[in-house]
């Protein structure tokens, strides 16, 4: 099919959330930015490398205790995945409670998992008290079922939640499912209805504001190259000069880079990639998404999906390579799995396509901590606004020395593997293994 019958005539490489929401400094095309063209300071009291959700939830928490907090980024602010997601907020620790159980006893576990919840309340809870306009809906998450066998082991799943986490969650078997989804592709699921939606791009401005308002200095195009110990303190070399701190914080996830080298053999960067259809007619929409959900599935190449918040476009994401730099090639893999779910959209066009980089783990679990002083929280494995925000607030008050800052994760090993270095060399072969098994279960 020619590119003129899939895309639509003004077609962007770049998010939907930002024709919304334009980057800092103006430009849609993410350049730009809050202290863009400045040098950081000599000094500071605390310098955070990442001015994601993470980083600028940690200095806002230095900065209104009077610490000189500087946030550095390589890029604009909020240019990575912060502002590149698809805006699914949920109490997402991958792991479930048995596994937990098993691994850490089921005290540890449950502890592990509260802080999930926690997450997703105390997101709420800043974006009502912060008043940040960003579509924040408690809109609930509908998580599909690729096959039978897959329903009968989510119903599983939910039996294995303990009461006292409270989820609410409850099964939507296959012949129910259409007053969840407009779609036939599906063996029933799972509603989840704490779990809600805001727009990425609008939340991050809201937070960057937020910590400006507090006196956070961030310094954008300005990559971080080194960090030294030197004495009681650390000097942190960035490719507009050097700046000391007292403390630092490592903020980068997806993104981390050669500059941090023990987090970088630690977090595994996936392509995560999306797109957004052209507008839809009102009633379109209402049928394929009726009740404004989220909605994830159970396949190991996971896809995500849901409208925007003018209920007028699909918003669909997925792995659907490693690390594709075409973006018309990747909206055509991915318009054909969202073509496979909703067929009737084969004459929607596609009027944005873009990609950002996930933090994922060997333990598929999120860390915190600090290490050879430097202060750390990343890799989120695909639920970062809540993660990312609460573990950021968290990792804030842990440099201030404040008890409060104490989570469950604190004391859990942070894995590499000895073959891992720089290049996630095992993806490629991962992504082929996954998709041939995700196929191989459907046909059955």
């Amino acid at each position: 099919m020619m590119d003129s019958a899939i895309f639509t005539a003004d077609f962007r490489e770049a998010p939907y959330w930002w024709e919304r929401t334009p980057r800092p400094g103006g430009g849609g095309d993410g350049g730009g930015g809050d202290g863009d063209g400045d040098a950081p300071p000599g000094d500071a009291d605390v310098v955070i490398v990442g001015s994601g959700y993470t980083g600028l939830s940690a200095a806002i928490q230095t900065a209104q205790h009077g610490r000189h907090t500087v946030v550095l980024d390589a890029e604009a602010a909020g240019w990575g995945c912060s502002s590149r997601n698809g805006g699914q907020v949920s109490t997402s620790i991958k792991p479930g409670f048995p596994l937990l159980a098993k691994k850490f006893g089921a005290d540890a576990a449950l502890n592990i998992l509260r802080e999930g919840n926690n997450a997703l309340s105390w997101i709420e809870a800043f974006i009502r008290d912060n008043e940040i306009d960003c579509d924040y809906r408690k809109v609930g998450r509908f998580h599909a079922a690729h096959t039978a066998k897959a329903f009968d082991e989510l119903r599983q799943k939910i039996d294995d939640i303990p009461p006292q986490l409270n989820i609410g969650a409850y099964p939507v078997a296959p012949h129910e499912q259409r007053r969840e989804i407009g779609s036939a592709f599906y063996h029933g699921g799972v509603v989840y209805p704490h779990h809600a939606s805001l727009d990425p791009g609008r939340y991050h401005r809201g937070l960057l504001e937020c910590a400006q308002a507090k006196g956070v200095e961030v310094v954008s195009h300005c990559r971080v190259e080194s960090i030294k110990k030197r004495g009681a303190r650390f000097t942190v070399e960035t490719s507009k000069g050097n700046i000391t701190a007292g403390d630092v914080v490592v903020a980068t996830s997806g993104y981390t880079g050669g500059a941090t080298p023990w987090q970088r053999r630690r977090i595994i960067p996936i392509g995560s990639y999306m797109i957004a259809t052209e507008a839809l007619p009102a009633e379109t929409v209402a049928r394929l998404i009726p009740n404004d959900r989220v909605v994830t599935d159970t396949r190991k190449l996971v896809v995500f999906y849901r409208t925007c918040p003018e209920r007028r476009r699909l918003l669909f994401g997925g792995r659907v390579s490693l690390k594709e730099t075409d973006l018309r090639r990747s909206a055509r893999l991915l318009r054909r799995q969202m073509l496979d779910i909703f067929p009737e959209l084969a004459a929607a066009r596609i009027s944005h396509s873009w990609m950002g980089f996930v933090g994922y783990t060997f333990d598929a679990m999120p860390h915190t901590g600090k290490h050879d002083g430097i202060f750390y929280s990343m890799g989120y494995c695909g639920s970062g606004i809540s993660l990312a925000s609460y573990f950021g607030m968290r990792t804030g008050l842990k440099v201030l020395n404040d008890p409060k800052g104490n989570t469950a994760l604190d004391t859990l090993t942070f894995p590499a593997r000895l073959y891992y270095r720089r290049n996630p060399w095992f993806l490629a072969p991962s992504i082929c293994y996954y998709h041939w098994r995700d196929r191989r279960a459907m046909k059955r």
